[in-house]
């Protein structure tokens, strides 16, 4: 397993983890995802559009409308999730060592304007499984938190190539995405963000 290169708040940073040639290739494999099961704009539970269009691959997609928060079997349009690529499984046991394979793997894309605000990721049967996230394309200014909303916290940017491990004591830490710096990558060609996040959910 790789060592991580820096920490913040107890979340292990590995920077540059994928390097160029390996990030075009994943981005190619996700055109496959979004070909299948195409990006949708979600709504909060109280009816507000989030700013980031999603999708997902695996055995379950994670959504959100007016009924809340919640994982589902198939898209929105009906249709089954499309696999998750074997690039992107190969992030998940690199920096894991586990057996255990991500039952979803959330695609989010960043376009100009977008953020994520703070929150926990607590949808999941047990948390005992980290969440695995990777940066691809523009840069991202990543806030971490605590467990309890409030209080004192961190940031960083991460760019493209980078993957943050959530896990341990850090699992259920608030966590968002304040702004992107739009130019910074070229990867996806019209600029953008994609941040897969990777977890176990039964």
């Amino acid at each position: 397993m790789p060592e991580p290169t820096f920490w913040v708040r107890g979340v292990p940073v590995f920077r540059g983890l994928l390097d160029g040639s390996a990030q075009a290739s994943m981005v190619e494999d996700l055109r496959g995802v979004v070909a299948a099961a195409p990006l949708i704009s979600p709504l909060t539970p109280r009816g507000k559009p989030m700013s980031v269009k999603m999708t997902s691959a695996g055995k379950y997609g994670w959504y959100s409308d007016r009924a809340g928060y919640r994982y589902e079997r198939r898209h929105p349009a009906g249709v089954s999730w499309p696999a998750i690529p074997q690039s992107v499984l190969a992030v998940w046991n690199s920096v894991t060592g586990l057996r255990r394979r991500p039952d979803c793997c959330l695609l989010n894309f960043y376009g100009t304007g977008a953020r994520m605000g703070m929150h926990q990721d607590r949808d999941e049967a047990d948390f005992s499984y980290p969440v695995v996230s990777v940066s691809l394309g523009d840069d991202a200014l990543f806030r971490v938190g605590n467990r309890t909303r409030g209080g004192r916290t961190e940031s960083v940017w991460l760019s493209s190539g980078d993957v943050v491990v959530m896990g341990g004591a850090a699992r259920l830490l608030h966590h968002g995405v304040d702004r992107i710096r739009n130019g910074t990558s070229a990867l996806l060609g019209d600029g953008g963000r994609i941040n897969l996040t990777l977890r176990v959910v039964d």
